[in-house]
């Protein structure tokens, strides 16, 4: 077996990052609101949770108003639009107004297939302030047969084009998996020829929908040390061009990440009901009820919720991880991921080399990696059942 590059992911909230105390920390600076499931994409490594929530079920138009004023009355600064795809609800240009209006930082985390000119006019002069386009490899074929929409990444190429013409700031999310990292350098140059000020390349995390094909994305050691490379040099030859964050499979670290930066400590995720989540994967953790913006306030969902505070800070933590020196460092790493591989949250997360786990997951990644399963199973979301195919958009 070859030598492999065995590093912890990027954190993907670096920037929140601080001397937090795990009881009753402050509240986020930055929020990442879900505000709808639905989506025109039927991309196989979707973290959403497998039983999406339908539109009947989403936060209106005045709770979302809500949630946002009362954000900003707390001190939270940014606002996230995501889902799903933020651009299906017909109310998205309202709340963006509303945000801005409040004084909050807003960005649009967006497919860009439902978008158009007209409609990217009306966010900006709403007070949007950044887009953030997913890519899912820089070969059009590729690219359409991952996302299971035709003509996807030619309108995606199209909107990134307006973005920049208007003027917003933009960066690239290109999920990468075994079965587009050999187009990582291609993927790269795309974002810089797109005037991308960042890009994140992040493999594949393995929740929700994305679970149930990871045979199919699972990279192979030799491309994910040839990743590991490959954006090394580009982080060196293109500094002060482009800033890239890098996130590797959990499952190849020896270490496990600073999920989220500590569970209930620096970050929260509103779903499209209102629930209030330590990350946008919680909900696979099928053990845990987590509290809605609907019920209470959300100053006393983030300090008093009892799913919040069942994983915040340390004094939860099972041998090895109580005592350990990275305990203050990695907080334990990912429940949900301890959840999917163990069934239980409170278990030490098998990306740690101390989990008596790691070994088992690591060659069933190699093994799973090398078995080279190709065929995607598609989730179809207005009919919730999925098919086992080649290229839904041949």
């Amino acid at each position: 077996m070859n030598e492999i590059t065995r590093i912890g992911p990027a954190d993907g909230v670096a920037a929140l990052e601080g001397a937090i105390a795990p009881e009753r920390p402050a509240l986020p600076l930055a929020v990442l609101a879900e505000i709808t499931h639905r989506c025109p994409l039927q991309c196989p490594y979707c973290s959403n949770p497998v039983e999406l929530e339908r539109s009947n079920a989403e936060l209106s138009t005045d709770e979302w108003k809500r949630v946002i004023s009362e954000l900003a009355g707390l001190g939270v600064l940014q606002f996230h639009f995501s889902g799903g795809e933020p651009t299906a609800r017909r109310d998205l240009v309202e709340l963006v107004a509303h945000a801005s209006k409040a004084g909050l930082y807003t960005n649009l985390i967006t497919s860009a297939v439902l978008l158009d000119e007209k409609k990217l006019a009306a966010l900006k002069e709403a007070g949007l302030n950044h887009v953030q386009i997913s890519f899912q490899d820089s070969d059009e074929r590729i690219a359409n047969r991952v996302a299971g929409y035709k003509d996807a990444h030619r309108k995606k190429l199209a909107v990134a084009g307006m973005v920049r013409a208007a003027g917003l700031p933009l960066t690239v999310n290109a999920v990468v998996h075994r079965q587009n990292l050999h187009h990582l350098p291609e993927m790269i140059q795309m974002s810089i020829e797109l005037g991308a000020a960042r890009m994140e390349v992040a493999h594949v995390q393995y929740y929700g929908w994305a679970l149930k094909n990871r045979a199919q994305l699972m990279p192979t050691v030799e491309q994910l040390d040839e990743a590991t490379r490959v954006v090394e040099e580009a982080r060196e030859r293109l500094h002060g061009t482009i800033v890239i964050d890098y996130v590797i499979p959990d499952y190849y670290a020896r270490r496990p990440k600073k999920c989220m930066g500590g569970w209930g400590r620096q970050f929260f995720n509103i779903s499209p009901s209102g629930k209030i989540l330590p990350c946008h994967a919680a909900e696979s953790i099928t053990t845990l009820r987590f509290d809605s913006v609907r019920d209470h306030a959300i100053e006393w969902i983030w300090n008093e919720s009892e799913a919040l505070n069942k994983y915040r800070g340390t004094s939860w933590m099972p041998k090895p991880c109580q005592g350990c020196e990275m305990a203050e460092i990695d907080w334990g790493g990912c429940r949900c991921q301890a959840f999917a591989l163990t069934g239980d949250a409170g278990n030490t997360d098998p990306a740690c080399e101390l989990s008596p786990r790691h070994q088992e997951i690591f060659q069933m990644a190699k093994a799973e990696s090398e078995a080279d399963e190709r065929r995607f199973l598609y989730r179809n979301f207005a009919g919730g059942t999925w098919e086992k195919i080649d290229d839904p958009v041949a």
